[in-house]
């Protein structure tokens, strides 16, 4: 059973282009920041986590997607400064929510287990850290947690140490590690990176199988768009720091309205269409974290970029279901393979 909720849980406003009438959310950002010296790195998020969705977290390497995830637990790195609001069924205090409420699966497995204590007392100390149960029953609860990610022989395993698990196994031992409590919302960090096909295949499948299990939304923080596509539910694009595209994510995926989402798209491999010799790519590089200037940060790696982008940088607003950060949102070709 799931630790108790608040009694009474407020509800925030919905913002622009999200549906009133939607279940309320389990997770609600607004105006999320994070900043290093002053300089901003995560710049103005907002967006919701309801039950039992998956949300994508999608963009390049820079685009403030992990430190993002870091901040929904209240996990940002020594020096940095936040801002805005982060609730968790009704909470602000993410760092008593942190292993309770809200969980994370890390992409490196190994960094979030001790090498000196055998797996399934890492587990049991988790379950009493918010609980309070007997060792017996704490033992119990980590042998289950490790049965329902698919760890055969859990009761024996539970006594092995890390490094006696495979990679797989350590990974779904982290798994195990971050629903043990049945948390509301699991943060999963790039959990599959680094990892083959069948190997990525079988953790996404125990992150589903988690999801139903426990009843957690997860936010799902990739660059894959592969994996966005065909497990979230709803996606947010990032770039430079703040959300390029945000909405249901086979709506935003099959017809993007942000320049970058479909860039993106359209230097992917396409199993329609003709085939290509060469696939084309993105120009440039994301602009390093202080180095904007005062328009839009996609407008000098744009092909549809005009004056207003290099001037004034846009605000998300509704299209076609969707929250979208461009001014020339409209013209964005279909298809997508065009647009490159």
């Amino acid at each position: 059973m799931k630790p108790d909720a608040p009694a009474h849980e407020p509800r925030p406003a919905p913002f622009p282009g999200e549906d009133p009438e939607a279940p309320a959310p389990l997770l609600s950002v607004r105006d999320l920041r994070v900043s290093f010296d002053g300089v901003e790195v995560v710049r103005g998020l907002s967006f919701d986590v309801r039950p039992g969705e998956a949300f994508g977290v999608v963009g390049e390497s820079g685009a403030g997607k992990s430190l993002t995830a870091r901040a929904l637990l209240g996990m940002v790195p020594r020096g940095a400064t936040t801002s805005g609001g982060v609730l968790l069924r009704g909470s602000t205090d993410l760092a008593a929510e942190r292993g309770r409420r809200i969980s994370l699966v890390p992409q490196d497995a190994l960094s979030a287990l001790s090498p000196v204590h055998p797996v399934g007392d890492q587990l049991a100390a988790a379950v009493r850290s918010v609980r309070r149960v007997s060792r017996r029953e704490a033992a119990a609860r980590a042998v289950a947690a490790l049965e329902r990610v698919g760890i055969p022989d859990a009761a024996r395993r539970a006594r092995a140490y890390p490094h006696e698990y495979s990679g797989g196994m350590r990974q779904r031992a982290v798994i195990a590690m971050a629903t043990v409590n049945e948390p509301d919302v699991v943060v999963a960090d790039e959990p599959t990176t680094a990892l083959d096909e069948e190997r990525r295949e079988q953790v996404l499948r125990v992150l589903a199988e988690q999801r139903e299990a426990v009843g957690a939304a997860l936010v799902l923080v990739t660059h894959d768009l592969d994996v966005v596509r065909r497990h979230a539910d709803r996606v947010l694009v990032m770039y430079a720091g703040r959300a390029a595209e945000t909405g249901p994510a086979g709506r935003v995926l099959a017809r993007p309205r942000a320049p970058y989402t479909a860039g993106l798209l359209a230097s992917l491999p396409s199993s329609d269409g003709p085939p290509r010799r060469r696939l084309p790519a993105l120009p440039g590089s994301p602009p390093a974290p202080g180095a904007l200037g005062t328009g839009c940060a996609f407008a000098p790696r744009c092909p549809l970029a005009a004056d207003p982008c290099r001037t004034r940088e846009p605000e998300p607003q509704p299209l076609d279901g969707r929250l979208v950060a461009c001014h020339r949102a409209a013209d964005v070709p279909d298809p997508i393979r065009e647009f490159l």
